[in-house]
């Protein structure tokens, strides 16, 4: 019938013609839009990446937690992967931050200690970082919390991949809350963009107002691929919680500070939910490095670990790390595998086909491991622990192997009521003294020296009996595989330059952080 209907005799008119066209280019449009959203949703994950500071490898509910809870931080772990055997580069912020975003061990960068607010050294431009590899791959980047890569403008985050920025240069007691410095330190600077917006802002709202404009952001780009990057001040000294937070563990200000920090991880994953955008995104969980042991009951805790912050022994390197995709990382999984802070920008840039870096880089891929594939393994033969340019310690297999060197550890009694240990009775030359061993001394550290010391972690997590003696085969394998990282990055305890270290990035002008 439809064969002689005489569609000729009715031409349509240009008019009509071209709204067929357009509606034809909008359904066009539509449909290659949505092929887009399926594809960037399965090939290339959001990723939202948390950093606590100073944070305790115990400060989990899941990892013994006392006096405060983490019901956020659980159920993340329950519905993703909990790694019990991943560490940072080194035990100190900046050094920890440079690994983690650059895949780098820091001294190859020349990147050491925690800058403070007279550095003129900071990130590389020839550096390639995380978030320049997102942005490159078409992804919308957004970081909020604590920097430390630099406090030059020169060295600002969105000179390094971010689109926007909100936080502060350095760490929060580089201020007039510094237990003895306070009065040669200037006004904290708080950024929002390129532009200082605030000078000593109320610390007390520090991760309030970072939850909040994660959210926002997640809010905006929930129909485009983003990487949101979310270095917490908290619970670094001085510790602060909002009024809502205050006495709400029983573990003092640091319990209530955690407890804030879990509200925000809930908020963030609450979001998600709400936007439909769980099975999209990769959440990651980590502590910067160990707790800062001195301060007692304002530090967390590295149980049943060795030491904290500032040393190579497990509780300073060893730290909490959850990750979190649901469908792609396997659910209520705890995993004893080893990896590093150096493997995050090779992993991710896997997981998403970004472009790799063309400088040499320490770090390899851990896709396997987190995805939970089968028979994947740690990815490295030997991981080899520095404090600042001194290579103290090596770790293949179960065995770790400690250099003789000295190390850090609490001088007296704890330190209470956010004071360190022993304030009061530095001398003068430790409060001035640069360097790792500066930053110890001036927060209530003794110095002692430990021997050439072999340890068992699989029987021996707390490093306690040095079983050097009765393995000297153990002993000259690990100091093999040492002497090959000596080499390439040096080592002061021998005195030994390395050939592959790179400059950091230098701003030799005189003009003060803007």
């Amino acid at each position: 019938m439809l064969d002689n209907f005489p569609l000729n005799q009715y031409p349509m008119s240009d008019a009509v013609m071209k709204w067929f066209s357009l509606l034809f280019l909008i359904v066009l449009f539509l449909f290659v839009a949505t092929l887009e959203s399926v594809s960037w949703a399965t090939e290339r994950p959001n990723v939202i990446f948390i950093v606590a500071d100073d944070m305790g490898y115990a400060d989990l509910g899941t990892q013994g937690a006392r006096g405060f809870k983490t019901p956020h931080l659980d159920r993340m772990a329950a519905e993703g992967t909990r790694f019990t055997q991943f560490y940072v580069a080194q035990a100190v912020c900046t050094a920890s931050r440079a690994a983690l975003l650059t895949g780098c061990y820091p001294n190859r960068l020349g990147m050491q200690g925690a800058y403070n607010h007279t550095s003129r050294d900071g990130m590389a431009d020839e550096e390639w970082l995380l978030p320049e590899m997102f942005k490159d791959r078409g992804y919308a980047t957004s970081g909020m919390g604590k920097w430390h890569l630099g406090t030059r403008l020169k060295f600002h985050p969105m000179r390094h991949g971010f689109d926007e920025w909100l936080g502060i240069p350095y760490s929060n007691d580089n201020t007039k809350f510094h237990p003895s410095l306070a009065a040669e330190m200037p006004p904290l600077p708080f950024y929002d963009g390129e532009k200082v917006v605030e000078l000593d802002p109320d610390q007390s709202q520090f991760t309030r107002r970072f939850t909040e404009r994660a959210v926002q952001f997640i809010e905006r780009n929930a129909s485009r691929p983003f990487f949101l990057y979310m270095p917490h001040v908290m619970p670094h000294v001085p510790i602060f919680a909002s009024a809502k937070f205050i006495g709400r563990s029983v573990a003092g200000l640091y319990g209530d500070a955690i407890e804030e920090l879990d509200w925000s991880v809930g908020e963030v994953l609450e979001t998600l939910k709400r936007l439909d955008l769980d099975h999209r995104t990769l959440v990651i969980f980590i502590s910067d490095n160990g707790p800062f042991l001195s301060y007692g009951e304002h530090a967390g805790s590295a149980a049943p670990l060795r030491e904290g912050k500032l040393t190579t022994f497990e509780g300073g390197v060893r730290v909490p790390c959850i990750v979190r995709w649901p469908g792609s990382v396997p659910a209520e999984r705890v995993c004893a595998d080893s990896f590093m802070g150096i493997d995050w920008l090779p992993t991710l840039t896997e997981l998403v086909g970004g472009k790799v870096p063309t400088r040499i880089i320490d770090g390899l891929s851990v896709k396997p491991l987190l995805l939970g594939e089968s028979g994947a393994k740690p990815p490295h033969n030997a991981m080899f622990f520095y404090s600042g340019t001194a290579l103290q310690a090596v770790r293949s297999g179960s065995w770790k192997l400690h250099f003789p060197h000295p190390y850090i550890t609490v001088a007296a009694e704890p330190g209470t009521g956010g004071k360190p240990s022993n304030f009061g009775r530095l001398a003068p030359s430790s409060i001035t003294q640069s360097g790792v061993e500066g930053i110890a001394t001036r927060h209530g550290y003794r110095i002692e020296q430990l021997e050439l010391s072999l340890f068992n972690l699989d029987t021996d997590i707390g490093e306690q009996q040095n079983v050097a003696a009765s393995n000297p085969e153990v002993v000259n394998r690990l100091g093999v595989l040492a002497e090959s990282i000596r080499k390439d990055l040096g080592d002061s305890l021998q005195n030994v330059e390395g050939s592959g270290l790179r400059n950091p990035g230098i701003d030799p002008s005189s003009d003060p952080t803007p």
